[in-house]
């Protein structure tokens, strides 16, 4: 394989930096490589070649950034969960920005005017919430996959989850080398509450019919030295046949299904299995920053989730339509919200398409899936008569897109903030305020 000296001239979106190099015939070739910084010199070397396109291993840095430190944990680099841990954290923010300033302009054409205010977050033991994958041959193992593979790879910490979520993973590696882990189970997902004093634990079983029994016997193995664990619960294997879409109801197996989250004021109920962001210290922030002090008659909130933000802007505004499409999330939903908030079991799109010529809303929220509102709801949003919106990404890819037409539909962008949910990772959460 061939060995390439490049200096680094960016990180992109993703995790790689991006180099350039003329080749022998002088047409420029793009080179990405991970754990790099911009203005590095580095060694690396080929492992995959298209027509204009390399993807390389960083095999030596010859001259390093002076934002270059010391990854935290030591399977860094081995690990596909974290992708900036060699950055120093200040430096991450910016870097982050500058790509969803890029992404902006590369792909909505969006130069903005405006500052992108950043809002970091303790840069370890964040998460609430972490999944492994689970291993029984030849021998027990617990983890993460390696990056771009579905090879795992052992962990026996996670330095960027809670504290609580590291002392169950002890003692899932207690189990498990004893030989007491069920092979069954495929994946467990942890969940710990907003001070970690709570855990909600799901395991994801590899086969549709399970030995029950022994499913309970580990789940009290594991809730023994744990009063922490308030509920374990499986979750079968599902094969939908023919137009069957509807998954089984999770297992329950030990305690209770659902955890309590106090969130500020607010306390919100969450069953195994319903989303919530993973961001135990900011989550108080992001939710005053949608929020705001906005206040009127009608509030919408789109892709609400458990609701996150249709709970205080229940106490603003004199009526709420939160509208969710997941059951198990809407179901936490109704619990949730007071009654003043009007559910809507639905998709955004078909809920938009019945109701978008009667709705005249004073605000709105949107808080879509990595994929994004799509055009249809773009369209549907620009023709309401709401003055202000609030759209909460976690793709700029997909909200390039969408902020692109929505600034066509007649919206305009007041504020951008970065709100750091993943430190450590590529990843990025933008909350942008959008006014008529």
């Amino acid at each position: 394989m061939t060995t390439l000296e490049i200096t680094v001239e960016k990180l992109v979106y993703g995790g790689d930096g991006l180099a350039r190099l003329k080749s022998d015939e002088q047409r420029a070739q793009t080179v990405f490589v991970p754990f790099v910084l911009p203005g590095e010199r580095v060694e690396a070397r080929v492992v995959d070649q298209q027509r204009g396109l390399v993807r390389a291993r960083l095999e030596r840095v010859l001259q390093a950034s002076e934002f270059r430190t010391d990854p935290p944990c030591p399977y860094f680099g081995r690990c596909g969960g974290c992708q900036y841990q060699h950055i120093d954290y200040d430096a991450q923010l910016r870097f982050k920005s500058e790509i969803l300033r890029e992404t902006m302009r590369r792909t909505a054409k969006l130069d903005l005017a405006i500052e992108i205010q950043l809002h970091p977050s303790p840069p370890l033991h964040y998460r609430n919430r972490t999944r492994f994958h689970v291993g029984h041959k030849p021998q027990f193992s617990i983890g993460y996959f390696r990056p771009g593979s579905h090879e795992l790879l052992s962990v026996r910490q996670c330095p960027i989850s809670s504290p609580l979520i590291n002392r169950a993973l002890e003692v899932l590696w207690n189990s498990g080398e004893a030989g007491r882990v069920p092979t069954e189970i495929g994946e467990v997902e942890l969940f710990a509450n907003a001070n970690d004093e709570k855990a909600l634990v799901e395991l994801y079983l590899n086969a549709s019919s399970y030995n029950r029994n022994g499913l309970i016997a580990f789940a009290r193995e594991l809730a023994a030295p744990m009063p922490e664990v308030q509920g374990i619960v499986a979750f079968p294997k599902w094969h939908p046949v023919g137009r069957q879409d509807k998954a089984p109801e999770p297992d329950l197996l030990f305690g209770e299904k659902i955890m309590k989250y106090d969130l500020g004021s607010e306390t919100y109920r969450i069953s195994a299995g319903a989303f919530f962001q993973t961001n135990r210290h900011l989550l108080p922030q992001m939710v005053e920053l949608v929020v705001d002090d906005r206040s009127g008659r009608i509030a919408l909130d789109l892709y609400s989730g458990v609701g996150l933000f249709a709970v205080p802007l229940a106490r603003r505004f004199e009526r709420v339509v939160a509208v969710e499409s997941s059951r198990v999330s809407a179901a936490d939903l109704r619990s949730n919200v007071p009654g003043n908030v009007k559910v809507s079991s639905q998709s955004t799109e078909a809920y938009l398409e019945s109701a978008a010529g009667t709705l005249k809303p004073d605000f709105i929220v949107v808080d879509p899936p990595r994929a994004g509102l799509g055009t249809a709801v773009c369209a549907q949003l620009s023709k309401l008569r709401a003055q202000n919106m609030t759209y909460v990404s976690c793709d700029p890819a997909t909200l390039a897109r969408d902020l692109k037409q929505l600034t066509l539909g007649g919206w305009q962008i007041s504020q951008m903030h970065l709100i750091d949910l993943f430190p450590q990772t590529f990843h990025i959460e933008t909350c942008v305020m959008l006014r008529r």
